[in-house]
Formats: structure tokens, C-alpha cells, sequence
């Protein structure tokens, strides 16, 4: 089997890396995962058994919106970064890029390896998430030294074309879930509801990192539109330096008088069991969604979910049949949606119902292991026969 050096910039578990954990898994005995962070997504590949190393202790501050400048003076900081990938990679056959930031560097490694470069896209490269700075260094890097570009949707894979990308070199796999992750038993279902305090109340979730572009603020706000008996929990925590934020939602949940109609559940290593709690699932993402991973896994959940409708959202809902899609930053929409929800049980049931037949058909983990393991086979095996044609072409030459 080939021998994969991941690259991941993260210490935390964000959707890109959860992704990365189920999809090393089946290389766990001959890969590396190489991080530029320590923190809690270690401390995940380590109880599957999955070989991780910190790469740096070193604080990589150049973010997505940073600017050029910004980035060069974080080169000097990157070196013993960059000099410590170069020498790992030597005994890897591919070096699998898994953000942002590991692209610059797996890059650079494979400038002076010439290991195949892949580079997994997890983001929509649009002025709404990046610098026009950042957004180039990631198409041109990946145009020179990708040999490969995953794209999470067909959302994704447009804007890294439309910024300029080669479309020749990307190809569109979805993230997987193992179903049976998502088969909870009644009675912890219920025990959940009672610890919270949420028994007898509407539930309405919502899953995703604490940060502005992710919502949070627009379910709160619709709150204000639903009846008492509508609760919200929110689950996921503040990354990359977004603690603002999460203040600025406690902040309006007290000026609102939401106290009671909001509980904040910070991160959660397993969400399945807080989704099955709940009634509805919401999606209230303001900027084009690269996937849309927590709307999958509530559709496997067989929870009804109400999404944005821009990004990767589009491809996993269609309107009033597997979920509803209403216009991204609307709180009053929102608002008319849940309680539609909360009024027609019987239709939430069902739609519910053919999300999840959906989400089974499109994102069962095994099939998109098996989609990644035949690109990464292709690369090998296209690799090894250009090997081949220039050790004849070398041959030849000689003999002349």
C-alpha cells in the first residue's frame, strides 16, 4: 500500500479535519499525520490509532484574510516548518495537503521531493472568505504543484475554477459518515432532554463553530419570532481566533431575554446524540457553505433541516422534499420556517425521512473511501509509468 504524509494546520476539529480523520483510517499502518498545532484533534487520531505528529510549536498567524506582506514575513517563522516536511516526506509516496496552509507547505516539499502533491479543498476560494492574495497563492500552487485537487462539492469546484484553477486537475468527492453512527437509542435520546432541561420544549439545533459567516446570530434573532416553548442549543465552539464573537452572542442572547431559550453546549466530540434530541436542525451560514457537513449528518439523523441556499447546501437539499433552503442572513424566513416546522409534524417527519434515504445513497463513508482510494491509485500508477517512460527515454539515449 502507498505510504501518505497528511498535512493539516489545525490543532482543533473542525469539519476539514473530522473529514481527515475517517479518510486516513484506512492507511493508519502506512501514513503520517503532520500537524502544525497541538490540541484535541491529535488526542482524536490517537484513540483510532492513526500516527500524528506536531510538526511546529511555532504560531502560524498569517490567516485567509491576511495580506501579502503578511505572508512574507511569516516565511522566515515557516523555514524550520518547511525544512522538517521536506525531510519526513522523503519517506512517504504522497504528500496529501489538507488546508490551506499545509498547501504552502506540502508545496514547497514537493518542489524539492517531487512527491505527488494532493490538495484537498475544503473551502469556497471567494473574496467572501479570503484576501485576494491568499485566494492566488492557493490557485497558483495548486495549478504548478497539485497533481490533484478534491473539491468537497461542485460549489467548491467552480469558484477554484472561476478564480482560475485548471479544471483538468480537480475532481468533486463529497465527505462520508458511517450510518451507524447516526442509530442512537431512544432512551439516551431522552436522558439528554431531561439533563438539559428541554424535555417538554420545541428543540431546534444548530452545529457548527462559533463565528460570524456561520450564523449563530440570525437563529437567535428568529427566536424572537417563535413562541416560548422554542428552544435553541448551540453546539461547537470559537476557532482561529473568533472568541469575539461568541461573546457578542451571549451579549444579544441577555439583551434579548433569551436566556432561558438558548444553551450554549461549546464543542462536542460526538453531535449524533445532541442532533437526535432535537426536532429541527438549522443551517443559517451567510456566505456560500464549501459542503455543508453538519447538514448531511442531520439528514442522517433523520432530523428535518432548514439551510441557507447558497454553496454546497444546494446540492444536498431539495426544497421541500429532503429539507427546506431559504435565503442565506434572513432571521424573519427563518423564523416562519421553524414555526411551520413546529406546526406540521407530520410533513417534517417525512421529508425527514427521504433525507435520510438520501444522505445513505450519497455520503455512506465506504463508497467515498473507495472514490479517493481510486484518484490516489490513478496518480500512483500515471506516476509510476511516467517513471518508467523516461527511465526508457534515459536508457535509450545512453545506448546511442
Amino acid at each position: 500500500m502507498m505510504k501518505i504524509l497528511f498535512l493539516d494546520q489545525s490543532g482543533k476539529p473542525g469539519g476539514a479535519e473530522l473529514f481527515l480523520l475517517d479518510i486516513a483510517k484506512p492507511y493508519r499502518n502506512n501514513c503520517l499525520v503532520g500537524l502544525f498545532a497541538d490540541g484535541g484533534f491529535k488526542k482524536l487520531l490517537e484513540q483510532q490509532e492513526i500516527p500524528v505528529q506536531v510538526l511546529t510549536n511555532q504560531v502560524i498567524k498569517v490567516s485567509k484574510e491576511s495580506s501579502l506582506m503578511e505572508g512574507l514575513s511569516s516565511l522566515n517563522k515557516l523555514a524550520p516548518l518547511i525544512n522538517k516536511v521536506i525531510k519526513i516526506s522523503q519517506d512517504y509516496d504522497l504528500i496529501y495537503a489538507n488546508t490551506q496552509k499545509a498547501l504552502v507547505v506540502g508545496a514547497i516539499a514537493h518542489f524539492f521531493t517531487h512527491r505527488p502533491l494532493i490538495y484537498h479543498l475544503h473551502d469556497i476560494l471567494s473574496l467572501d472568505h479570503f484576501s485576494k492574495t491568499n485566494r492566488q497563492i492557493a490557485v497558483t500552487l495548486a495549478n504548478r504543484c497539485a497533481s490533484l485537487v478534491i473539491a468537497t462539492s461542485q460549489a467548491t469546484k467552480t469558484a477554484f475554477i472561476e478564480a482560475g484553477g485548471k479544471p483538468e486537475i480537480v475532481e468533486v468527492v463529497y465527505n462520508g459518515f458511517q450510518s451507524e453512527n447516526y442509530e442512537i437509542d431512544e432512551s439516551k435520546i431522552n436522558q439528554i432532554r431531561q439533563n438539559l432541561g428541554i424535555k417538554q420544549q420545541f428543540v431546534v439545533g444548530h452545529f457548527s463553530r462559533l463565528s460570524p459567516w456561520k450564523g449563530q446570530h440570525i437563529l437567535i434573532e428568529a427566536l424572537t419570532h417563535c413562541p416560548e416553548n422554542v428552544t435553541a442549543i448551540l453546539v461547537g465552539d470559537a476557532l482561529f481566533g473568533e472568541e469575539d464573537y461568541t461573546q457578542q452572542l451571549h451579549k444579544q442572547v441577555a439583551e434579548l431575554g433569551l436566556e432561558k431559550r438558548v444553551k450554549f453546549l461549546g464543542f462536542q466530540a460526538d453531535i449524533a446524540p445532541l442532533m437526535k434530541a432535537c426536532d429541527l436542525i438549522t443551517h443559517t451560514s451567510i456566505s456560500p457553505e464549501p459542503f455543508g457537513r453538519v447538514i448531511a449528518e442531520a439528514m442522517l439523523c433523520k432530523k428535518p433541516v432548514i439551510a441557507a441556499k447558497a454553496g454546497g447546501a444546494i446540492e444536498l437539499i431539495e426544497h421541500q422534499k429532503t429539507g427546506w433552503l431559504i435565503t442565506p442572513g434572513n432571521s424573519l424566513t427563518l423564523a416562519e420556517f421553524i414555526n411551520y416546522c413546529r406546526q406540521h409534524p407530520e410533513l417534517s417527519e417525512t421529508i425527514a425521512q427521504q433525507a435520510q434515504i438520501f444522505a445513505r445513497q450519497h455520503f455512506e463513508l465506504t463508497t467515498i473511501n473507495q472514490q479517493i482510494a481510486q484518484l490516489l491509485n490513478q496518480l500512483m500508477y500515471s506516476g509510476e509509468e511516467m517513471r518508467k517512460l523516461r527511465k526508457e527515454i534515459f536508457t535509450a539515449d545512453e545506448r546511442k
